[in-house]
């Protein structure tokens, strides 16, 4: 999961404003808002150690309307979420996409001025869906692949998924959710999100 949480420090940097991402190629979006975040992380690196209540914050306000929770969610639970009630799904988007914030905000701490490489978008000039590739890098290491699935909205552009080194993020944790529900259910499954959550407020 090191490697999930590390992604999300790149995958969770999406941020502009939604008339912006509606008129901006994928990749540009990508590229431009992931170094504006990283920047502001450099800028506010004392403040945020002192108060990450900010991290969290910043977080919620500016990259949340460029990921579509509710379609990972649905990918994330497959058959389940078809049984479940709409009461129950909702509270699976609010508390998985807080544990993916929170698992953002742990990583982002840690981040050390890796060096992120974009690599040529492959897609038809009609294509609403599309892979931007990025590699990462630091000196003396191997490059770490970070692939982020995106479609096009009525809203722009969304993430929907993001591969590590080959591994789908919806994949992943979809197989550990899986267990979890023949276990305990889509409620015990849910339970342990919010004490999960929790734990990572405090």
């Amino acid at each position: 999961m090191k490697r999930v949480g590390y992604a999300l420090v790149l995958a969770l940097t999406l941020n502009a404003a939604t008339a912006l991402a509606e008129s901006r190629a994928p990749e540009a979006l990508v590229r431009e808002t992931s170094e504006q975040m990283l920047a502001m992380l450099k800028e506010q690196r004392e403040v945020i150690a002192a108060e990450p209540g900010r991290l969290y914050g910043l977080v919620y306000e500016i990259v949340l309307p460029h990921f579509d929770f509710e379609r990972m969610s649905r990918w994330v639970l497959g058959k389940h979420w078809r049984q479940a009630t709409p009461e129950q799904q909702q509270a699976f988007v609010d508390q998985f996409r807080n544990l993916l914030v929170r698992t953002y905000g742990a990583a982002l701490r840690e981040y050390t001025d890796q060096n992120i490489v974009y690599l040529p978008v492959r897609r038809g000039a009609d294509s609403k869906e599309v892979t931007v590739r990025t590699e990462v890098t630091k000196p003396g290491g191997v490059p770490i692949p970070i692939h982020y699935s995106m479609y096009l909205s009525a809203d722009g552009w969304k993430v929907y998924d993001v591969v590590i080194d080959g591994i789908s993020l919806v994949s992943n944790y979809r197989t550990s959710f899986a267990s979890e529900i023949r276990n305990a259910g889509i409620d015990g499954l849910i339970k342990r999100l919010v004490d999960r959550n929790a734990q990572g407020a405090t």
